[in-house]
């Protein structure tokens, strides 16, 4: 092979090695500076989306679909730097999403379920929800998982198909909730007067709501005692200081009336024998 050709494949060589060069360069730049706008788009729709008065618990889900509609249009522009056609890679991305769907099929379903969430709203941004014992308030609602924090304050991520396909106990839902609390009465006490003194504690209370009516009833008997149940209905956030200031005055209130509340009492009995009689 002679000298003039050795030199023709050597430009061609060059020539098609700085273009590719360039183009890897191009994609790479092309790459950094989209998943930036990617992320600066999602706040920018998050902050869009507060302006509008869009729902708390719908932003975070709104904007995780603008960040990944901004990141599959980066892409598409990177394949295409190498020479890729349209044509191909929505064949290519076809193909992707279906293996993609196979394999992630716990995926999809959480994204299905997040999206399930956020329509039908079983519950809301600064809610305490439990989920057959995951419980806590939810601070975000996420396109995989939903975002919870638990009453000593450490952080649960939750996959969003773990949340819909479980019975949801919503406690902030409503505006009021009923407290019931359970108190022993000795059976030869004046029951009557218990009664009459824990139905005054309940209507002095301004916390304790009018309607429904709050009440004192007898329950059941156990063994050496009446059960009686205190119950009145109050405002959900007001709830949890009413019950442990309730559980306080309750025993006050009680031996104020002349009553007692009786605690569970077991006897040891030792039984000797006249072997261990004799021993001694």
């Amino acid at each position: 092979m002679d000298a003039a050709r050795w030199q023709g494949i050597w430009q061609v060589f060059t020539e098609t090695l700085v273009r590719q060069g360039l183009n890897l360069v191009l994609a790479v730049l092309i790459l950094l500076v989209g998943w930036w706008v990617a992320g600066r788009a999602r706040r920018a729709a998050e902050r869009l989306f507060e302006r509008w008065g869009v729902d708390v618990t719908v932003r975070p889900m709104m904007g995780s679909i603008v960040l990944w509609v901004f990141r599959i249009v980066t892409l598409v522009l990177v394949l295409s730097q190498f020479g890729v056609q349209t044509a191909s890679i929505i064949a290519i991305l076809g193909a992707a999403g279906l293996a993609i769907g196979l394999a992630l099929q716990g995926t999809l379903q959480n994204i299905a379920a997040g999206i399930m969430i956020v329509i039908l709203r079983p519950f809301r941004v600064g809610d305490y929800i439990d989920a057959e014992g995951t419980a806590g308030t939810v601070r975000e609602i996420g396109l995989f998982m939903t975002e919870l924090t638990m009453l000593d304050g450490v952080c649960l991520h939750v996959p969003n198909n773990k949340l819909w396909g479980s019975p949801i106990i919503n406690y902030s839902a409503n505006p009021t909730r009923r407290l019931d609390i359970e108190v022993g009465v000795h059976q030869h006490d004046d029951i009557g007067g218990a009664i009459t003194a824990l139905r005054t504690l309940l209507r002095d209370d301004p916390r304790v709501l009018d309607e429904p009516a709050p009440d004192v009833m007898v329950m059941r008997y156990a063994e050496g005692a009446i059960i009686l149940n205190v119950r009145c209905w109050i405002a959900t956030s007001e709830f949890w200081p009413v019950r442990f200031e309730m559980n306080r005055r309750i025993k006050e209130v009680v031996e104020q009336a002349g009553c007692s509340i009786p605690l569970p009492l077991r006897e040891l009995r030792v039984v000797e024998t006249a072997r261990n009689a004799a021993a001694r």
